[in-house]
């Protein structure tokens, strides 16, 4: 009798499992899927903001040319955010460098061995730098890496979204209808762009500006060859089903090539990522933890010309490296 009420507790037990893992995996799957079938401006329009207020959050300014200093980069590093898909403010992104490099700074001055006060205030200002340019870069890497992904996955997206805009004209639908058709069955990043263009349309810009607008902020190759020949099309006259048709084709056979050309380049470009890196992580972790052992050659006069050349290297190899596994296609 024990035996087959353990099997029973046994056996009820091994279902639960089962069930759990089944309904875990279906609400992660349908969460997923959700997800692939929204953008984040309609998400952000279903929440119940104001198709305003979701312009507004969405857009980003632009780097003007009349400013200049700190505020130019800064204009620069919301454009890099905003080609990055980064909803987060520039301004906390630059807080969080300054934080990071302040835990730096402390775990140095926390191992720094200088003997002297003049070591010490030498080890500490090598360690600062040191310690920023850790951060900045490290900063840096990340939004450079965002970038590329909702690059990659927006021009991925960019055929098929000219299929659907193709499909939407050849149906009858005007040109504004069938951009916003497609923003609304897209994911992100492709959806939410032609959203904006679209909403951009509605407060008063013509479709050649909006689109002109689209292709600076996405920083694509794809999305300005979109905008040239919809304003050639806008000139000249023509079919814009068969002109979009003959651009997805050529957006496709670009892919195409450039997944070929990085699969033959993949060893060389993780080679040059490695001659790359290295040096400068291994020369900045050394001089943040222990500073002393370049700050104790600072007075050899033979250091900075040394410093100097090896520099200048550095940048020549890097530069031969970039060359070589950089293509044009």
């Amino acid at each position: 009798m024990q035996a087959l009420l353990a099997l029973v507790i046994y056996g009820s037990a091994f279902l639960a499992v089962i069930l759990a893992v089944h309904a875990g995996a279906q609400i992660v799957f349908a969460s997923n899927d959700q997800k692939g079938r929204t953008n984040r401006r309609l998400q952000m329009l279903a929440s119940g903001m104001a198709p305003e207020d979701v312009y507004s959050a969405l857009m980003r300014r632009s780097a003007r040319r009349d400013r200049q200093g700190i505020m130019h980069y800064y204009d620069l590093l919301c454009i890099e955010c905003q080609r990055a898909g980064i909803g987060t403010n520039p301004l906390q992104i630059v807080f969080w460098v300054g934080g990071g490099a302040g835990v730096l700074w402390l775990l140095s001055l926390s191992l720094s061995r200088a003997a002297s006060f003049s070591g010490f205030v030498a080890n500490s200002m090598v360690a600062l730098v040191t310690s920023l340019l850790i951060s900045g870069m490290s900063a840096w890497l990340w939004i450079s890496r965002e970038r590329a992904k909702r690059l990659r996955r927006l021009e991925e997206q960019m055929p098929l979204a000219l299929d659907v805009v193709n499909r939407a004209l050849r149906a009858g639908h005007p040109v504004i209808s069938a951009v916003q058709l497609a923003g609304n069955e897209m994911g992100d990043p492709i959806g939410s762009e032609f959203g904006l263009i679209v909403d951009e349309t509605t407060y008063g810009s013509e479709f050649r500006e909006a689109l002109a607008n689209f292709a600076r902020r996405s920083g694509s190759q794809d999305a300005h060859f979109f905008a040239v020949s919809v304003g050639i099309q806008t000139d000249t006259g023509g079919n814009l089903a068969e002109i979009l048709e003959g651009l997805a084709s050529v957006i496709r056979g670009r892919a195409l090539l450039s997944k070929r050309v990085k699969a033959l380049s993949s060893e060389g470009r993780a080679s040059a990522l490695l001659l790359s890196v290295l040096p400068i992580l291994l020369i900045s972790f050394v001089m943040l933890l222990h500073p002393d052992i370049y700050t104790s050659k600072f007075s050899d006069p033979i250091f900075w010309p040394a410093a100097s050349v090896i520099g200048v290297l550095y940048l020549i190899g890097w530069l031969m490296i970039h060359r070589i596994i950089n293509f044009k296609y």
